[in-house]
C-alpha cells in the first residue's frame, strides 16, 4: 500500500528528528548540561520547550512512559540544568549530528526550511502542547538547528495526533504499547523496559486487550486488533495531514522529494537501532 503524503512526510522528517536519541553525542546531552543518566537528559530535553514542567504534565503529553519513570528525572533534572540551556544544548548537538549525517545539509535547510515553516505556522496549537511548545522555538539563526527544529514540530505535531486518537480510542499508555508491540511494530520485551512498565503492569494490560478480543489467549493479535492498530495509524494520519494543508500540492510533493535523500543516508548510517522504540522502518515512503 502506498502511504498517505501525510505518512511520508513522517517517514521522511522523522530520522532527522530522530537523531537527538540516537547519535551519540546527542545522546551525552543529559552529561553535557550537568545531568544524571540517558533518561533524565532525554525527558529533560523532550519536555523543555515547555519550560520546567513536572511528571505529571510530562507523562500526559508523552503519553507512553510510566509515571513512576518519569518522576524520577522530572522535575529533578531543573535543578542542574534550566530548561533554556537544554534547549541550547539540544539545538548544537542536533544541528552537529545532520552535519555529518546529511551531506550539504545546508543545502537541505535551505530547500526545505521555507515549505517547513509555512506548514508549522499554519497549523492550529489547540490540544497540541509539544508541538506549540516547539514551535515556539522555530525561528532560529542557524539554518540547520531550524532544519531540526522545524522537523521537531512536524514530529510533535503527529505525536500529539497519535496521543489524541489513542485517548478517543480508549487505550491508554500500556495498551497502546501493548497493541503495538503485538502488531511487530516494536518489541515488546524491549519497549516494555525503555518505557518503564513492570512486567506485572504489561500483564494486566495483555489480559485487558484479550478482553476487548484484540488479542487472542496466547498473546496473538486477532484480525480485530490488527484492524484497530491500522484505524489508529490512518487517524494518526488524517490529524496530521492537516500540517499539508497551506503548501500546493506541487510544492508539496517537491518537500517530500527533498526530504528523501537525507532521510535515507540517516537510516543507511546504522546511527538509528531497527527496530526501534519509535516504530521506525527502513522504508522512507
Amino acid at each position: 500500500m502506498t502511504p498517505s503524503r501525510s505518512r511520508t512526510l513522517w517517514l521522511r522528517t522523522e530520522p532527522l528528528h530522530a537523531v537527538v536519541y540516537f547519535e551519540e553525542r546527542c545522546r551525552g546531552l543529559g552529561r553535557a548540561v550537568g545531568l544524571k543518566g540517558f533518561w533524565m537528559g532525554y525527558f529533560a530535553a523532550r519536555t523543555a520547550p515547555m519550560g520546567r514542567v513536572g511528571p505529571g504534565v510530562a507523562a500526559a503529553a508523552l503519553g507512553v512512559f510510566a509515571p513512576g519513570m518519569v518522576a524520577r528525572s522530572l522535575p529533578s533534572a531543573w535543578e542542574y540544568a534550566s530548561p533554556d540551556r537544554v534547549i541550547e544544548e539540544r539545538a548544537r548537538l542536533t544541528a552537529a549530528a545532520l552535519r555529518q549525517l546529511v551531506p550539504d545539509a545546508e543545502g537541505l535547510a535551505s530547500a526545505v526550511n521555507g515549505p517547513l515553516m509555512a506548514m508549522v505556522e499554519d497549523a492550529p496549537s489547540l490540544a497540541r502542547p509539544l508541538f506549540a511548545a516547539n514551535r515556539d522555538l522555530a525561528h532560529r539563526s542557524d539554518p540547520v538547528e531550524r532544519l531540526w527544529q522545524l522537523a521537531t514540530c512536524v514530529r510533535e505535531f503527529r505525536g500529539d495526533a497519535h496521543v489524541a486518537v489513542l485517548a478517543d480510542r480508549g487505550l491508554d499508555a500500556r495498551e497502546s504499547l501493548v497493541l503495538a508491540a503485538a502488531t511487530d511494530r516494536v518489541d515488546a520485551a524491549g519497549i516494555r523496559q525503555d518505557r518503564g512498565w513492570t512486567e506485572e503492569e504489561w500483564a494486566v494490560s495483555v489480559d485487558r486487550m484479550r478482553g476487548l478480543g484484540l488479542l487472542d489467549a496466547t498473546g496473538r493479535v486477532t484480525e480485530r486488533g490488527l484492524t484497530e492498530r491500522e484505524l489508529i495509524e490512518d487517524d494518526t494520519d488524517r490529524l496530521a495531514a492537516r500540517l499539508l494543508r497551506p503548501l500546493p500540492t506541487g510544492e508539496t510533493e517537491a518537500l517530500l522529494t527533498a526530504l528523501e535523500p537525507a532521510a535515507r543516508h540517516i537510516l543507511d548510517s546504522d546511527v538509528l537501532p531497527f527496530p526501534n522504540p519509535i516504530g521506525l522502518p527502513r522504508a522512507v515512503g
